[in-house]
């Protein structure tokens, strides 16, 4: 009797701990990235530094731009471009390593298998972020991808990406730069007062539903929820207790602060100016 042998598919899926956390200042960079793109090229690629927690989160600190060649059935990556930035940036902090790669575009395409495969001999279990600049609708599709491999006993077959939960945290003032990115064209950028007028019509329009919310929770229109109560809560209680006509003169202060600076920084740039027409004109015989 003739023996036979059987194959088995096998899927290998990466590890479900995993977690991205993406700085906006990479979202920054992607962007000028895009908008600094050849004119026949579709979409920019580039590599994300940061690191690797305990936990398994994956940090997202920086990136850097990596030129390329893309065609319908292959891709091609400047190489020794891609390692001498490396180089470069780990002389300024050694602590960020390779943890992934980037694309923008509207989730994964059709090349971005081969891109993955090279990076997976950078760095084991790459992270592969995606950052659509369109912005479509105003909004920013921004998602993290890992591979999972599916083999026929030991030959790979093919690569599969898998989403994980990204955490994309920003302050106010980033948050200010990322709201006009979303916006695809603007007549001008708001200077710091204007920024500080939109923080405050913002936070107006958050402490109004926070208020309808406790009302309509006094009054029965709403089932109370303790998870909610608790952080408005802490929010209240973390608030200094100070006298009206004293917070005016704290933000009076404040605000005669960033005038003077303001002014300052404007003298500085009329000096600079100034004294680089003068060195010009000294050149001149």
């Amino acid at each position: 009797m003739a023996s036979s042998e059987s194959a088995v598919l096998q899927f290998f899926p990466s590890s479900t701990s995993l977690s991205a956390k993406v700085h906006p200042l990479v979202i920054f960079n992607i962007c000028d990235c895009y908008v600094r793109r050849p004119d026949q090229a579709e979409r920019v690629i580039g590599t994300l530094l940061g690191s690797i927690s305990p936990d398994g989160t994956v940090d997202i600190r920086n990136s850097y731009g990596v030129p390329h060649n893309e065609s319908s059935d292959q891709v091609a990556l400047d190489i020794d471009y891609h390692h001498n930035m490396l180089l470069s940036y780990q002389k300024v902090n050694p602590k960020e390593v390779i943890v992934g790669w980037y694309s923008t575009g509207f989730g994964v395409t059709g090349g971005s298998a081969l891109i993955h495969e090279f990076y997976s001999r950078e760095v084991q279990n790459p992270i592969h972020l995606t950052v659509d600049t369109t912005f479509r609708n105003g909004e920013a599709t921004i998602k993290a991808f890992v591979s999972a491999s599916l083999s026929l006993g030991e030959r790979q077959l093919a690569a599969q990406f898998q989403e994980i939960p990204l955490d994309l945290r920003m302050i106010e003032a980033e948050q200010v730069g990322f709201d006009i990115l979303k916006t695809t064209m603007v007549e001008k950028l708001p200077g710091d007062l204007e920024g500080m007028e939109a923080s405050m019509e913002r936070l107006h329009v958050l402490i109004d539903d926070a208020f309808k919310y406790v009302n309509s929770v006094v009054e029965g229109q709403v089932v109370p929820d303790n998870d909610i109560g608790r952080l408005i809560a802490d929010t209240v209680a973390s608030l200094p207790k100070i006298s009206p006509p004293a917070f005016d003169r704290l933000m009076n202060d404040c605000l005669q602060d960033q005038l003077l600076i303001l002014y300052l920084s404007s003298i500085t740039r009329t000096h600079l100016s100034l004294a680089e027409k003068l060195n010009t004109a000294a050149q001149i015989p």
